[in-house]
């Protein structure tokens, strides 16, 4: 009886990680909306914006994988800069 009580317990573990685990990746496509005030616009950031902000970052020597809401706001403004004069923007 004592070894049916351990595999119950070991399914009922394995299942609750299981569901751990696929509600993270579930929650992972998030994204918000950020204002760019010097061009009076809203840009989502999702993953084609991370894509601009990597490349911005790359070409200009700054950690891609820092969060662009905790830049200063001297590159923020130079990241808008940018963005706004490459590729698609709105």
């Amino acid at each position: 009886m004592h070894s049916k009580s351990r595999f119950l317990s070991t399914c009922f573990l394995a299942a609750a990680l299981t569901s751990s685990v696929l509600g993270t990746t579930a929650c992972a496509h998030h994204y918000y909306r950020v204002y760019d005030p010097y061009y009076s616009d809203y840009h989502v950031w999702n993953g084609d914006e991370v894509v601009y902000y990597q490349r911005w970052a790359h070409e200009n020597h700054r950690d891609p994988d820092r969060d662009f809401r905790k830049l200063p706001a001297g590159e923020q403004k130079e990241y808008w800069t940018w963005r706004h004069t490459n590729g698609d923007h709105h």
